[in-house]
């Protein structure tokens, strides 16, 4: 078994890490080109749709609605995400198996709790996976197991021998890498689920995608095994804190207990709005601009990398908001570490996430790029940058070597 435990924080330039851990020292320090992965593009937030659908909110709601609201969320929201999720994810639901959660994050600390109190005190993660999911149920009091991935997605043999109650993975957009689980494997991991297992996805872009359309969620295919998370952090903004959690039965109670306890429910004015924008079409026709924007954004990157960082491999690019780029097992062919090359680009004003600090085991280094937040141009500065820290970095090492 591997128990997770934070990465260390890059060299400097970066201060000590916040007690959130490298990711939040990175996010606090001042950069002039931020390609940290998990951002979208906040400058096309739609805000002239959003005071509209406000306005009309607030025009319909009498005194009463201004009081507490149901701890597992306003029924319209609940309704309206239940047709969003119908329409674009293929997953058939009631209202009523939704419960509206302050993002993934909470989704998992809901999970964590609620499992626990179940008898699960293990649960298998991907890697590399996310770091801010691993360090979430840990923060619950879980064990995480590391289970590989390979170009098939989430080894599920491996997830069998691993022993862990359940599972934590994205398989329609594996973290980082990009990856989709094949067919092969997400039989055997259906199998794995119905013999007892219980699946946890995070569905965190899904609907970014390029190349194609997204392929179903697990939810549609076994209901009563996966828990099911999903968010509008990615398609909106992370500040509205706004997603939502569909448990199976004999977890849903807990769930509901679980988040009435934690915080009485989300901001109910906040939850109407986005029923508004979902119910209305707004929100697939602002999918639909970010998308083309999105890839025109990921054309741009893959450009600058093939510039700026030849001889790097790029992976997932059919969709999402980032890139995974990885170098030679030496160390990008110069003898150090990813930490270090995102240190160096630090320096430089760029910021970039080092792919070993989502990593339990070693693996090649590399590099996960975000490539939504920014304009065409502040990609193709940046990878250069990167590509000037790397050769920096590469002229170091050899007088090392020489000496």
């Amino acid at each position: 078994m591997v128990v997770a435990a934070p990465p260390p924080a890059p060299a400097a330039p970066v201060r000590t890490p916040a007690r959130g851990g490298p990711v939040d020292a990175l996010r606090a320090e001042p950069c002039r080109i931020d390609l940290s992965p998990g951002v979208p593009d906040l400058t096309a937030f739609p805000r002239t749709a959003w005071l509209r659908a406000e306005r009309r909110v607030l025009g319909g709601l009498t005194p009463a609605d201004f009081g507490y609201g149901d701890p597992q969320g306003a029924p319209a929201l609940r309704e309206a995400v239940a047709g969003w999720l119908a329409r674009n994810r293929g997953i058939r639901a009631d209202p009523d198996e939704v419960v509206i959660v302050a993002g993934v994050a909470q989704a998992l600390a809901l999970l964590a709790q609620v499992l626990r109190e179940d008898g699960v005190r293990r649960v298998a993660v991907e890697d590399p996976g996310s770091l801010g999911a691993r360090q979430q149920l840990e923060y619950g009091r879980l064990s995480t197991v590391a289970v590989r991935v390979d170009a098939s997605g989430l080894d599920v043999a491996a997830l069998r021998a691993g022993g862990a109650g359940a599972v934590l993975l994205t398989p329609a957009h594996q973290f980082p890498t990009g990856v989709v689980l094949d067919g092969e494997r997400r039989r055997e991991l259906l199998g794995w689920a119905a013999e007892g297992g219980v699946v946890i996805e995070d569905d965190y872009d899904a609907e970014h995608r390029y190349d194609r359309a997204p392929v179903p969620a697990l939810k549609a295919l076994l209901p009563e095994r996966v828990c099911y998370a999903g968010s509008v952090s990615k398609l909106l903004a992370p500040a509205l804190r706004l997603g939502w959690l569909l448990a199976p039965p004999r977890y849903r109670d807990a769930v509901v207990e679980a988040k009435r306890y934690a915080d009485l429910g989300n901001a109910v004015l906040a939850q109407l709005v986005l029923a508004d924008l979902m119910d209305s079409g707004e929100l697939e026709r602002h999918l639909r601009f970010v998308r083309r924007r999105h890839r025109g954004r990921r054309d741009a990157m893959l450009r600058a990398v093939a510039a700026h960082l030849p001889g790097a491999r790029v992976h997932g690019a059919a969709a999402g908001l980032h890139l995974m780029v990885t170098f030679d097992e030496d160390g990008v062919g110069g003898g150090f570490e990813d930490t270090a090359l995102a240190s160096a680009a630090l320096a430089l004003g760029v910021k970039a996430h080092p792919l070993s600090w989502h990593r339990l085991r070693p693996g090649p280094p590399g590099l996960i790029l975000g490539y939504a937040a920014g304009p065409v141009s502040e990609i193709e500065e940046g990878v250069a940058l990167l590509g000037e820290a790397r050769d920096r970095l590469s002229r170091i090492s050899r007088r090392t070597r020489r000496s």
